[in-house]
This record gives C-alpha cells, sequence and structure tokens, in this order.
C-alpha cells in the first residue's frame, strides 16, 4: 500500500522493513478499516522494492466490497496490449473499483532494473504512445498503431472492460513537469501533482483546468482540534523517524539522483519549513515530496488555499 506516487528508492530503509513482501492479512484488514471509514480509494504503489501493483490489488480488491484501488503504473512495465488484458481482467474479478496512477519514473538508476534507458522527456513522449493505444483498445474495435516506442497490427482481445459506468478506468497521470501536464491533458482524466503555494499552483494548473480536466494535488494534511495540537503532532512525525530514515543525507542523495521535476521542485521548496502559516516543509527532507502537508484545525486547513 501506498506512500509515494512512485515508490521511491531508499535501499536502507526496504533492507530494514522488506517492504517487496506483500502482508495481505494487514493490508486487507486496512483496506476495510478504510472502507467503513468511508475512504474513496487507496494507491497499490510502483517500485522494484514493492510487489506488484496490479496483483496486489486484484487481491485486496476480491477481499473488499467497495474500496477503490489506485493502481501506479509505468508504461515501461509491459505492451500496452497486455496491460489493457490484465485490466479488463480484473474488472471481471472487482468491477470497476480501480483507477490508475500512470507514472513515467523518477529514478535512472531504478529505472535500469526494468531495461528502461530513457530519459525524462522521452519517457512521457512512450507514455503518449501507451496511452493512447490503450484508449483505442478501451474504444473498443481493431487497433492499429505505428509509432516511434510501439507498433501493433490487428490488435484485438477478447475480454472486455467491464463496468456500468464508463468505458475505460478513470487514468490519473502523475508528475509536476509541462510534459506531465499535457500527457494528462491529452489522454488522462485527472492531473495529479504535488502541492505547492497557491501561487504558484495557479499558473501551473489552469491550462488542465481548461482542458476540462481535473486536478489533484498530493499532499498530507495533520489535522488536530486545536492548532497548537496540529503543530506538535507534525514535528512529532520527523521526531518518530526510523533510523534508517532519520539521516538527510540519504534523502539529499535520492534527490540529486533523482530527475523527478516534482521531487525536485518539494526538495527546494523544503530550504523554507513554513511556506504559508498552514504549509510546512518540515518532514519532506526525511518523507520526501509527498510530505509536504497542510497543518492545523479542520477549519484553518479547509480555508488554507484561500487564506494563503
Amino acid at each position: 500500500m501506498g506512500g509515494e506516487t512512485d515508490g521511491p528508492t531508499r535501499t536502507a530503509a526496504y533492507k530494514l522493513r522488506q517492504t517487496g513482501l506483500p502482508d495481505l492479512d494487514r493490508q486487507i484488514e486496512f483496506c476495510r478499516a478504510a472502507e467503513r471509514s468511508g475512504i474513496d480509494g487507496l494507491l497499490t504503489d510502483v517500485g522494484a522494492a514493492k510487489p506488484d501493483s496490479i496483483l496486489l490489488a486484484a487481491a485486496l480488491g476480491m477481499a473488499t466490497q467497495s474500496i477503490g484501488l489506485i493502481i501506479a503504473f509505468r508504461s515501461a512495465f509491459s505492451s500496452p496490449t497486455v496491460f489493457v488484458q490484465q485490466l479488463n481482467t480484473l474488472s471481471t474479478l472487482i468491477g470497476d473499483r480501480f483507477s490508475l496512477n500512470i507514472v513515467a519514473g523518477h529514478s535512472p538508476d531504478e529505472q535500469r532494473y526494468y531495461g528502461d534507458f530513457l530519459e525524462h522527456d522521452e519517457r512521457y513522449a512512450r507514455t503518449d504512445e501507451f496511452l493512447a493505444i490503450c484508449r483505442a483498445f478501451w474504444a473498443g474495435g481493431e487497433v492499429n498503431f505505428s509509432g516511434k516506442y510501439y507498433s501493433i497490427e490487428d490488435g484485438r482481445l477478447n475480454t472486455p472492460f467491464v463496468s456500468d459506468k464508463r468505458s475505460f478506468p478513470e487514468i490519473l497521470v502523475g508528475g509536476g513537469s509541462a510534459a506531465a501536464r499535457d500527457l494528462a491533458i491529452k489522454h488522462a482524466t485527472c492531473w495529479m501533482r504535488m502541492g505547492d503555494r497557491p501561487e504558484n499552483l495557479a499558473p501551473s494548473i489552469e491550462p488542465a483546468l481548461a482542458g476540462g480536466k481535473d486536478v489533484g494535488l498530493r499532499m498530507s494534511v495533520v489535522v488536530r482540534p486545536t492548532r497548537e495540537e496540529a503543530v506538535r503532532a507534525a514535528y512529532s512525525v520527523v521526531q518518530r523517524l526510523e533510523p534508517a530514515l532519520s539521516d538527510k543525507e540519504n534523502e539529499r542523495e535520492f534527490v540529486r539522483k533523482s530527475d523527478s521535476v516534482s521531487i525536485k521542485a518539494a526538495s527546494d521548496l523544503a530550504s523554507t519549513e513554513w511556506l504559508t502559516p498552514w504549509l510546512w516543509t518540515g518532514a519532506v527532507r526525511y518523507y520526501g515530496a509527498p510530505a509536504l502537508a497542510l497543518v492545523g484545525t479542520p477549519r484553518e486547513v479547509a480555508a488554507a488555499p484561500d487564506c494563503a
């Protein structure tokens, strides 16, 4: 079950926690608790130190009733035909209780584990072709495609996508670059990017909104009855760090090796601890970009975007 969009590689933490091993009993218990709490969806994230995101979503979906699974995936992992076949099969098992978090990758070192040697913008160009083929299969009929990265001839699939609501899964494209945003506008239903100051977000997301797409922000939230309690709770997240994550140098080295626009931008933001009275970067230096947090009372957090 996922914390970060694309499962960043922190080797020491992996050795400590063996995160590549699924723990189905606990994960099913967590999913069922989320269902009871009214949570809409949970991420099965992706990376070399994690279980396969599609297989894990299948296991969790078949053990639950209503929770949605957000499946992270990269275009380097398989052919688009196989990918659509897997997801259509999944829809016959758990219905349309899943969406896609399409990510292009963030760590050149880790991507090479999978034989992926493309640079940042090329990965988005490949993913453009990947999603074009996926959407063509979901539209029905034979698929023919000739591109730089993929060629499909007379493609057919007998297993349909099963849903009484839509003809293909909801697609969330993750990433902070213009390439990610443009890909979302072209193929997705939502652009997912990391949080930022409101004055920086507004011009960034305007093209996606104008293109009729939803925009989602990956952020943490620390809420307590009073602001003082919320701030104490936020700082306690850092104070309780596991030894493998407590060294800031580990995170700095990870950021240095990454070619992710989102990760580098969040690291730059973390040079200022409080970006606004409610927007806190204190955990970013340890946990990474998604740890950028709104901190305060429920009313303060709900009003923060308008008051910043």
